[in-house]
């Protein structure tokens, strides 16, 4: 035994090889020289309506003929601009509210239930998506004026216009959030004794709100910044942000318009930073806003 046990110590045994480190995967020169160009089309124009509303000059132009602080002054000092911009926040964060109450409770149910025909109601809500602006902005104009209840060209009007569009993007980022959620953490709550408001609240909710928070926020910037529905169902006695733009542009072209688009667009990258501050968008589509 002693012998058996001598040459079994003798032969030697294999060394096991070091562990190679993870390493990502390197993009292609094509792909980095194509996201290039691409981020570089979706900035310059930014870049161009802020050098626009710094312009010390008496048109909108660009180049700008200098850097000033004349047109933002003016955009405060504005009888148009000014409660317009208002009026578009006041009407977001309203469309925001209501769309992320609805979208989440829809994906609730789309996502928590199943029967027939779940993929034609999906489809149903996330309809606006698909749309043209103009035909769903003319469609509710046509639909109010025909039911004559008083929506029509009225603030109630608009913010369900903007509900109906700002809505399916609610659904579709909670339903994100639901379909990679672990249902057994709620049944081990139930298992526990709390009661169906009190697993959501306190499980459920905590869970999802990285997508509810990335709903909102979408809703907000595109009830902000819409233009094709409120061309059809803004009240006459209030003006939303697009539309003095395009007003001013149409007829005036002063530089005002583009130091009220600087604001719009601190408002959206505000808007985006506190949206991955506070949803943690990397965790939810495994993107990487820092």
């Amino acid at each position: 035994m002693s012998q058996v046990q001598t040459q079994s110590m003798a032969i030697p045994r294999p060394k096991p090889k070091p562990r190679k480190g993870y390493r990502n995967p390197t993009v292609p020169l094509t792909l980095r020289i194509i996201a290039g160009v691409s981020l570089f089309i979706l900035l310059a124009p930014m870049v161009v309506v802020i050098l626009a509303g710094l312009n010390s000059g008496d048109h909108l132009s660009f180049p700008p003929k200098g850097l000033s602080l004349r047109w933002i002054i003016a955009f405060f000092q504005s009888d148009s601009f000014l409660p317009a911009y208002g009026f578009s926040l006041v009407v977001a964060l309203v469309t925001m509210v209501f769309s992320t109450i609805l979208g989440t409770t829809i994906s609730l149910f789309l996502v928590r239930t199943k029967f027939r025909g779940q993929e034609v109601v999906r489809a149903f809500f996330m309809s606006p998506l698909m749309l043209p602006g103009i035909v769903l902005g003319l469609s509710l104009y046509l639909f109010y004026i025909s039911i004559d209840i008083g929506l029509s060209r009225s603030i109630a009007g608009l913010i369900i216009g903007h509900v109906l569009v700002t809505c399916p993007y609610v659904i579709g980022t909670v339903s994100a959030a639901l379909t990679g959620f672990d249902i057994s953490l709620e049944e081990a709550a139930r298992s526990l004794g709390a009661n169906r408001w009190q697993t959501f609240r306190k499980v459920t909710l905590p869970v999802i709100t990285p997508g509810i928070v990335a709903g909102a926020t979408f809703a907000f910037i595109v009830s902000f910044g819409q233009f094709d529905v409120s061309l059809f169902l803004s009240p006459p006695d209030a003006t939303p942000l697009p539309m003095a733009l395009y007003v001013s542009l149409r007829y005036t072209f002063e530089p005002t318009a583009a130091a009220a688009g600087i604001f719009a667009i601190f408002l959206v990258v505000v808007s985006m930073l506190f949206a991955a501050r506070m949803a943690n968008l990397k965790r939810l589509a495994n993107v990487n806003f820092s």
